[in-house]
Order: C-alpha cells, then sequence, then structure tokens
C-alpha cells in the first residue's frame, strides 16, 4: 500500500513537470512570433524616417551697404585738464561751487582773504601821489630857471639841477605805478576763477583753511574738460596704411561704444594719429573728438571704438547664423533641387549678426539657416516658414491586421501588435 502511494505521487509530480515545460514552450514560441511580426511591421511600416526631407528655413543673400571697419579698444581723455592752485598766501574764506559742478570759464570758484593785499594797494597809491606832487613842484621849478639860465641870470649848473630833479621824480612817479600795479594784481589772485570750462573733481581744501601760494602742494581742485573730449585708441600697425590713405583726404568718422558691450552711444571724427608705432605692442596711437554734448563719455572710461574707413555699396551679407565652420574654412548650405549643397566661402567681416561674403557666392542663392545638427551635404529638404517646427509629418503603417502608431512625432511608422501572418506597409508622410 505504501509502495503504490509513492508510485502515486511520483506520477503527480512528472505530470505537472510535464505540463509546465509544454506552458513554457508555446509562450516562448508566441511571444517569438509576436516580437517577429512587430518586427517586421515596424521596419516595414516606416513613416518619416532617418532618410527623409529635412526640414529647414532659407534665407535669400542679401546685397547692402556696408562699412569697412577698424575696430579698437581705447580710453577717454580730457581735451584740457586744468589744477587749480593758489598764487597767494591766505586764508580761504568762500567755496563758491560743489565738488562734481560743471563750471563756466571766467566763473570764481575761490575766494582768498584779500584784505592784506588791499592795504598793500592803498600804501602803494599813496606813494604814487607823493611822488606825483613832488614831480609837480620840481617841473614847476625848472619851468621858472629856465628863462634866467638863457639870460644868464644864473649859472647853468643850478638849471641842470632843477631839470635833473623834475627827471628823477618822473622815474620815480613811474616806478611807483608799476608797484601798484603789482599790488592789484596780487589783490586780484584773492579771488580764483576757473580757466576753463568743464567738469571740477574733488576738494583738496575747504573753507577756512589756510592756502600757500605757488605750485608745490596738492591742487585745490582739478578741472577736465568734457565737452568736447578725445578718445585714445591703440591700432594694430597692420592698419596704419589704410588709415594714411584717407587720412587728409575726407573726415574720418570714429564710432564709439561702451567696453562691455552695446550700440554706439557718441560719434566723433579722427583727429591724430601718432608720428612713431610702439614697437612693444606693435600699435599706433590715434585719437578722435566727441562733441559729448550730453557727456555720455566719461574720462578715463574704457570704450571699444570704430574707425569707419569707407562704406561698400554693395556687400552681400548673410546672418551669422548662416555660416558654418569647417575644416577647409567656413561654408554654407546652399539649397539646389530640394537638397542642400556645401559652399565653402571667405568671410571678409562682421559687423553685428550680419556677416559680409568676399568670395564664394553669386549674390541670389538660397542659403540655409538655423543649420538642423543632423544636415550634411546632399540632404534632401524641405522648406518651412518662420516659427514652424522642424518635424510635421506623421507616419502611418498599414497590414491585414490594424494601423500603424506614429511614435513620438512620426520618427517611426509602426506596425499594430495584432497584425498576424500579414505584412505590414508603411506609408512615408511629407514633412
Amino acid at each position: 500500500m505504501k509502495r503504490l502511494s509513492m508510485i502515486v505521487l511520483f506520477g503527480v509530480i512528472a505530470a505537472v513537470a510535464g505540463g509546465g515545460y509544454w506552458y513554457w514552450q508555446k509562450s516562448s514560441t508566441d511571444g517569438g512570433d509576436k516580437g517577429v511580426a512587430k518586427a517586421e511591421g515596424k521596419v516595414k511600416g516606416k513613416g518619416k524616417g532617418r532618410g527623409g526631407p529635412i526640414a529647414v528655413r532659407t534665407v535669400t543673400v542679401k546685397r547692402q551697404a556696408m562699412p569697412v571697419v577698424i575696430d579698437a579698444v581705447g580710453s577717454v581723455e580730457s581735451e584740457h585738464s586744468v589744477a587749480i592752485r593758489s598764487q597767494v598766501n591766505g586764508a580761504l574764506t568762500a567755496v563758491t561751487f560743489k565738488e562734481g559742478d560743471y563750471v563756466k570759464q571766467g566763473q570764481v570758484l575761490f575766494r582768498i582773504d584779500s584784505r592784506p593785499m588791499q592795504a598793500a594797494v592803498a600804501q602803494t597809491q599813496a606813494g604814487v601821489s607823493r611822488d606825483e606832487a613832488q614831480l609837480a613842484q620840481a617841473r614847476a621849478q625848472e619851468s621858472r630857471l629856465r628863462p634866467l639860465a638863457e639870460k644868464e641870470y644864473i649859472t647853468r649848473q643850478e638849471y641842470d639841477v632843477a631839470a635833473t630833479q623834475a627827471k628823477s621824480l618822473e622815474a620815480t612817479v613811474a616806478a611807483n605805478k608799476a608797484v601798484v600795479d603789482a599790488a592789484q594784481l596780487q589783490l586780484a589772485y584773492a579771488q580764483i576763477t576757473a580757466p576753463i570750462s568743464g567738469r571740477t573733481g574733488s576738494l583738496s581744501v575747504k573753507a577756512g583753511n589756510l592756502v600757500a601760494g605757488g605750485v608745490g602742494g596738492n591742487p585745490l581742485v582739478i578741472i577736465n574738460s568734457t565737452k568736447p573730449i578725445m578718445v585714445a585708441l591703440s591700432v594694430p600697425q597692420r592698419n596704419l596704411d589704410d588709415i594714411r590713405q584717407i587720412w587728409g583726404k575726407q573726415e574720418l568718422k570714429v564710432e564709439v561704444a561702451p567696453s562691455g558691450g552695446g550700440g554706439t552711444i557718441a560719434t566723433g571724427t579722427l583727429v591724430f594719429i601718432d608720428n612713431a608705432v610702439n614697437p612693444t605692442t606693435g600699435t599706433i596711437l590715434v585719437k578722435a573728438r566727441v562733441k559729448n554734448e550730453n557727456e555720455e563719455l566719461w574720462p578715463g572710461q574704457f570704450v571699444a571704438a570704430r574707425i569707419v574707413l569707407r562704406v561698400e555699396a554693395d556687400a552681400m551679407t548673410l546672418p551669422e547664423g548662416a555660416i558654418q565652420p569647417g575644416q577647409d574654412g567656413p561654408f554654407v548650405f546652399v539649397v539646389r533641387n530640394s537638397r542642400a549643397e556645401i559652399q565653402n566661402v571667405t568671410v571678409d567681416r562682421q559687423l553685428g549678426d550680419q556677416v559680409v561674403i568676399s568670395k564664394g557666392l553669386k549674390g541670389d542663392e538660397q542659403i540655409v539657416i538655423e543649420v538642423p545638427p543632423t544636415l550634411t551635404g546632399g540632404s534632401q529638404i524641405t522648406l518651412r516658414g518662420e516659427g514652424e517646427s522642424d518635424s510635421k509629418g506623421k507616419g502611418k503603417g498599414k497590414g491585414k491586421g490594424g494601423k500603424g502608431k506614429k511614435d513620438k512625432g512620426a520618427e517611426e511608422g509602426k506596425a499594430d501588435d495584432g497584425a498576424k501572418g500579414g505584412e505590414s506597409k508603411g506609408e512615408q508622410a511629407k514633412g
């Protein structure tokens, strides 16, 4: 009985194992068939694939007037700078402006205690009055003795003494008048005026302090002229011949922009070329004068400047995005017969986002702009409008069992998993 039970148990286990093996084999076979069918549907049901047209946007080569320029970096300089100092000793009684004010030529800036100078003027004027009175008496004496000397009523010596006395007093009066002028000049120095129009800097001395005349020590204030103002540029020596060819024949326009980038904030004309090239840097110094009426530029400011040599009336231009770098130099994609062809070009210069082409194009080509990464020479393309997405086609797969499905923007058409025993066919969609 026990042996019979063991046989039955082994039989049940064998049956269960056999059934499991059969089920596993069937599942594997069905899954493989479905995978093959799915793969075939994927291959045959392609829609817009990698070999399909690529949607691009194009521009036509534009002909327009473009300047020929020299770009340089420079700094702003004051055309005229004056350090204001006192010419007399005394106490500073008044400052008639604020630091940083714009002052005009002749405007009073400082006042110094003038009482000592006024006393000196009064003293010298009194001395002149005394000498003039003595001169008048001496002249009268000389006039009275002249007829007496002619009649020999007096000796010639007596007359000569009177005449010499008068001439001596004339010289004394003239000398004392010069002293009066000097004293009045010193008095004028007690009031300091602006020698030029410009912007004032910081004050080194405040009212109430003693100031000393002369050139020693710090100036009271420094005035920098800002209208007009100079822009000093360091230009590479290779551009010197281009500048000199035009220099003296016509005005060279200079456009000034902030060093950090941005549009033109001021314009001027080139007024100076240095007489020697700097051998250390290989550059030459040039200067432009800018009116600077609104004080857009400030002394000491670093700027980017552009010297306009001439204007090319019919230059071929393309947007910067159309130019591609290559091993053989820059190139563009030209549209011919709905395909993109590589065309090498020579870039002459770039102004803003516009690139001037000197060689490689005729001027009427359609050029691909915003080049897709997948675009290569010979790629089939289709044109799209501004703002339109790169891919807009849909791929469909048709078969006996069902319809193909589009995967993420119609990259590939897929056959439905339920199409068994039939071939799926793809229908390519237009981009």
